[in-house]
């Protein structure tokens, strides 16, 4: 017996929609070569209509392409259909006490990050964001570290944090005399030079002067000491440098900082000394840890003094917040402090940061290590005191 099948009756599956791209995370250049390439834009006209929708996403905020009324109505119908102007989902908004302000932002399935606003520090107040989901350094001190890398952040997707921010501060339009967000800072989830070229375009589409033009000196980047990428980091970017450094010689740092390993305190100093635009008014800013016991004893402060000698440089003194499972304890107050003047008394300004948001887990150390508690995909750590200090002293080198 034979069995003929009736296949007329199936339909067959239709092709996956295309993704749509968001143009906020283009470049001026990008923007132009994206609109000729869909077909949207005239070749022509291409330069002027991406300097339109480049303002209104950057300098206005918009969110849809119907808002966009000096663009004609035919025109922003055929960018609706390849591209997006939308944030990604904002999951969680918290207020500190001290106005600290954090938000969970969804990018996608799976992808969250966490984005905090600081008021207060800087001219007026400071953003931290991420560059990427998760992290490969394994530093030890660091809760966030024992979270595997998810993937590296999109241009649009960094872009979007300090979008999102001005949305809720109501920062639009980005001229507004009343500023309350003037400082970006690289100290979220991830190492921003494993991310470069992404960084690197976030940076050049927020600093645009016809955008949210916040000054690439009001920008800084903080590494772990990712050595072969800081020329091009300077180069590229223009950003101030901050360097996690937490160990004055190698056999600690490679405890604390793995990535030492690779890059050790000789090539590492050598490159922070070859940042393009160092100078006394372009300090770099050097992150240290206090921990009990192990990096903060009077010899440390006079090796760290030594380390660094000739650098136009601070160092920003962070008290360690414990995790759950950490050996690590906080250094006494007076410890700290002793620390602080030995390299007050060499010329390096040494501030001490207290935490700022404890109360919305937004301090550093904290956010992972809580908020798991309450939220399985809590991914990320904020050096936010590190912050603190460091932008208050690049306010004085941009006045």
């Amino acid at each position: 017996m034979s069995v003929t099948l009736d296949l007329s009756r199936i339909t067959p599956k239709a092709d996956a929609p295309k993704p749509l791209i968001n143009l906020s995370g283009l470049t001026r250049p990008q923007l132009v070569a994206a609109l000729v390439a869909s077909g949207a834009v005239e070749h022509g006209k291409a330069k002027m209509r991406a300097t339109q929708l480049f303002r209104w996403m950057h300098h206005r905020g918009v969110t849809d392409f119907s808002a966009m009324t000096d663009v004609a109505k035919e025109t922003r119908a055929r960018l609706a259909e390849q591209f997006t102007v939308a944030r990604p989902e904002v999951v969680e908004r918290q207020v500190s006490k001290d106005g600290t302000r954090k938000w969970l932002i969804r990018m996608g399935p799976g992808i969250e990050v966490e984005t905090v606003y600081i008021p207060s520090v800087g001219r007026s107040g400071a953003l931290c964001v991420s560059s990427q989901v998760g992290c490969t350094l394994n530093c030890s001190f660091c809760h966030t570290g024992t979270q595997a890398l998810v993937r590296n952040l999109t241009a649009a997707e960094i872009v979007a944090q300090v979008q999102i921010a001005k949305d809720d501060l109501a920062e639009w339009p980005s001229d507004k005399d009343d500023r309350l967000l003037s400082n970006i800072v690289f100290m979220g989830m991830g190492e921003p030079l494993y991310n470069l070229g992404q960084v690197a375009d976030a940076i050049e589409i927020i600093s645009d002067n016809e955008g949210i033009a916040i000054s690439r000196r009001r920008i800084t980047v903080s590494t772990s000491g990712v050595v072969p990428q800081l020329d091009a980091l300077g180069d590229k970017t223009q950003a101030m440098l901050a360097i996690s450094l937490h160990a004055t010689n190698d056999a600690l740092r490679d405890e604390l900082v793995p990535l030492n390993k690779k890059y050790p305190l000789d090539q590492l100093m050598a490159g922070v000394r070859a940042y393009p635009g160092i100078s006394n008014a372009r300090r770099v800013t050097f992150e240290y840890v206090m921990l009990k016991g192990v990096n903060d004893s009077p010899d440390e402060a006079r090796a760290l003094v030594k380390l660094i000698k000739g650098i136009p440089a601070k160092v920003n003194l962070i008290p360690f917040n414990p995790w759950p499972g950490t050996d690590y304890v906080c250094s006494d107050w007076a410890a700290i402090e002793a620390f602080g003047s030995i390299l007050n008394k060499a010329g390096y300004s040494s501030p001490i940061r207290t935490p700022r948001g404890r109360d919305i887990l937004a301090a550093c150390g904290q956010l992972k290590s809580e908020s798991e508690k309450v939220r399985a995909s809590a991914l990320r750590k904020l050096s936010v005191e590190a912050m603190v200090g460091r932008l208050d002293d690049e306010d004085e080198a941009a006045a």
